[in-house]
């Protein structure tokens, strides 16, 4: 059990893998600076994942798996599959 953080990012950096945010799928920037997040999990190294907003936290916490995966494989330049909210948001 890890304690996890969040903050604000000022720039997407350009080693990372997508320009959406993974949860809802928004573009990274639109809706002002992407919130950075970090995922901890035990016996991982921590992952910093960039978010539209605070609020896509907590759908990430749900389902971190889901999430992580599309990462990893855009990351793998594999094609990424368009997130699918698990409640539809309006940002």
């Amino acid at each position: 059990r890890g304690a996890k953080k969040a903050a604000k990012s000022s720039a997407i950096p350009a080693n990372y893998p997508l320009t959406t945010c993974v949860v809802s799928d928004e573009k990274l920037g639109d809706m002002g600076e992407a919130f950075k997040y970090v995922h901890k999990e035990a016996g991982k190294p921590d992952r910093v994942i960039l978010l539209c907003c605070d609020g896509c936290v907590d759908d990430f916490k749900k389902e971190p798996a889901k999430y992580l995966k599309i990462l990893d494989d855009a990351a793998a330049g594999k094609k990424p599959q368009p997130a699918a909210p698990t409640k539809e948001k309006k940002h």
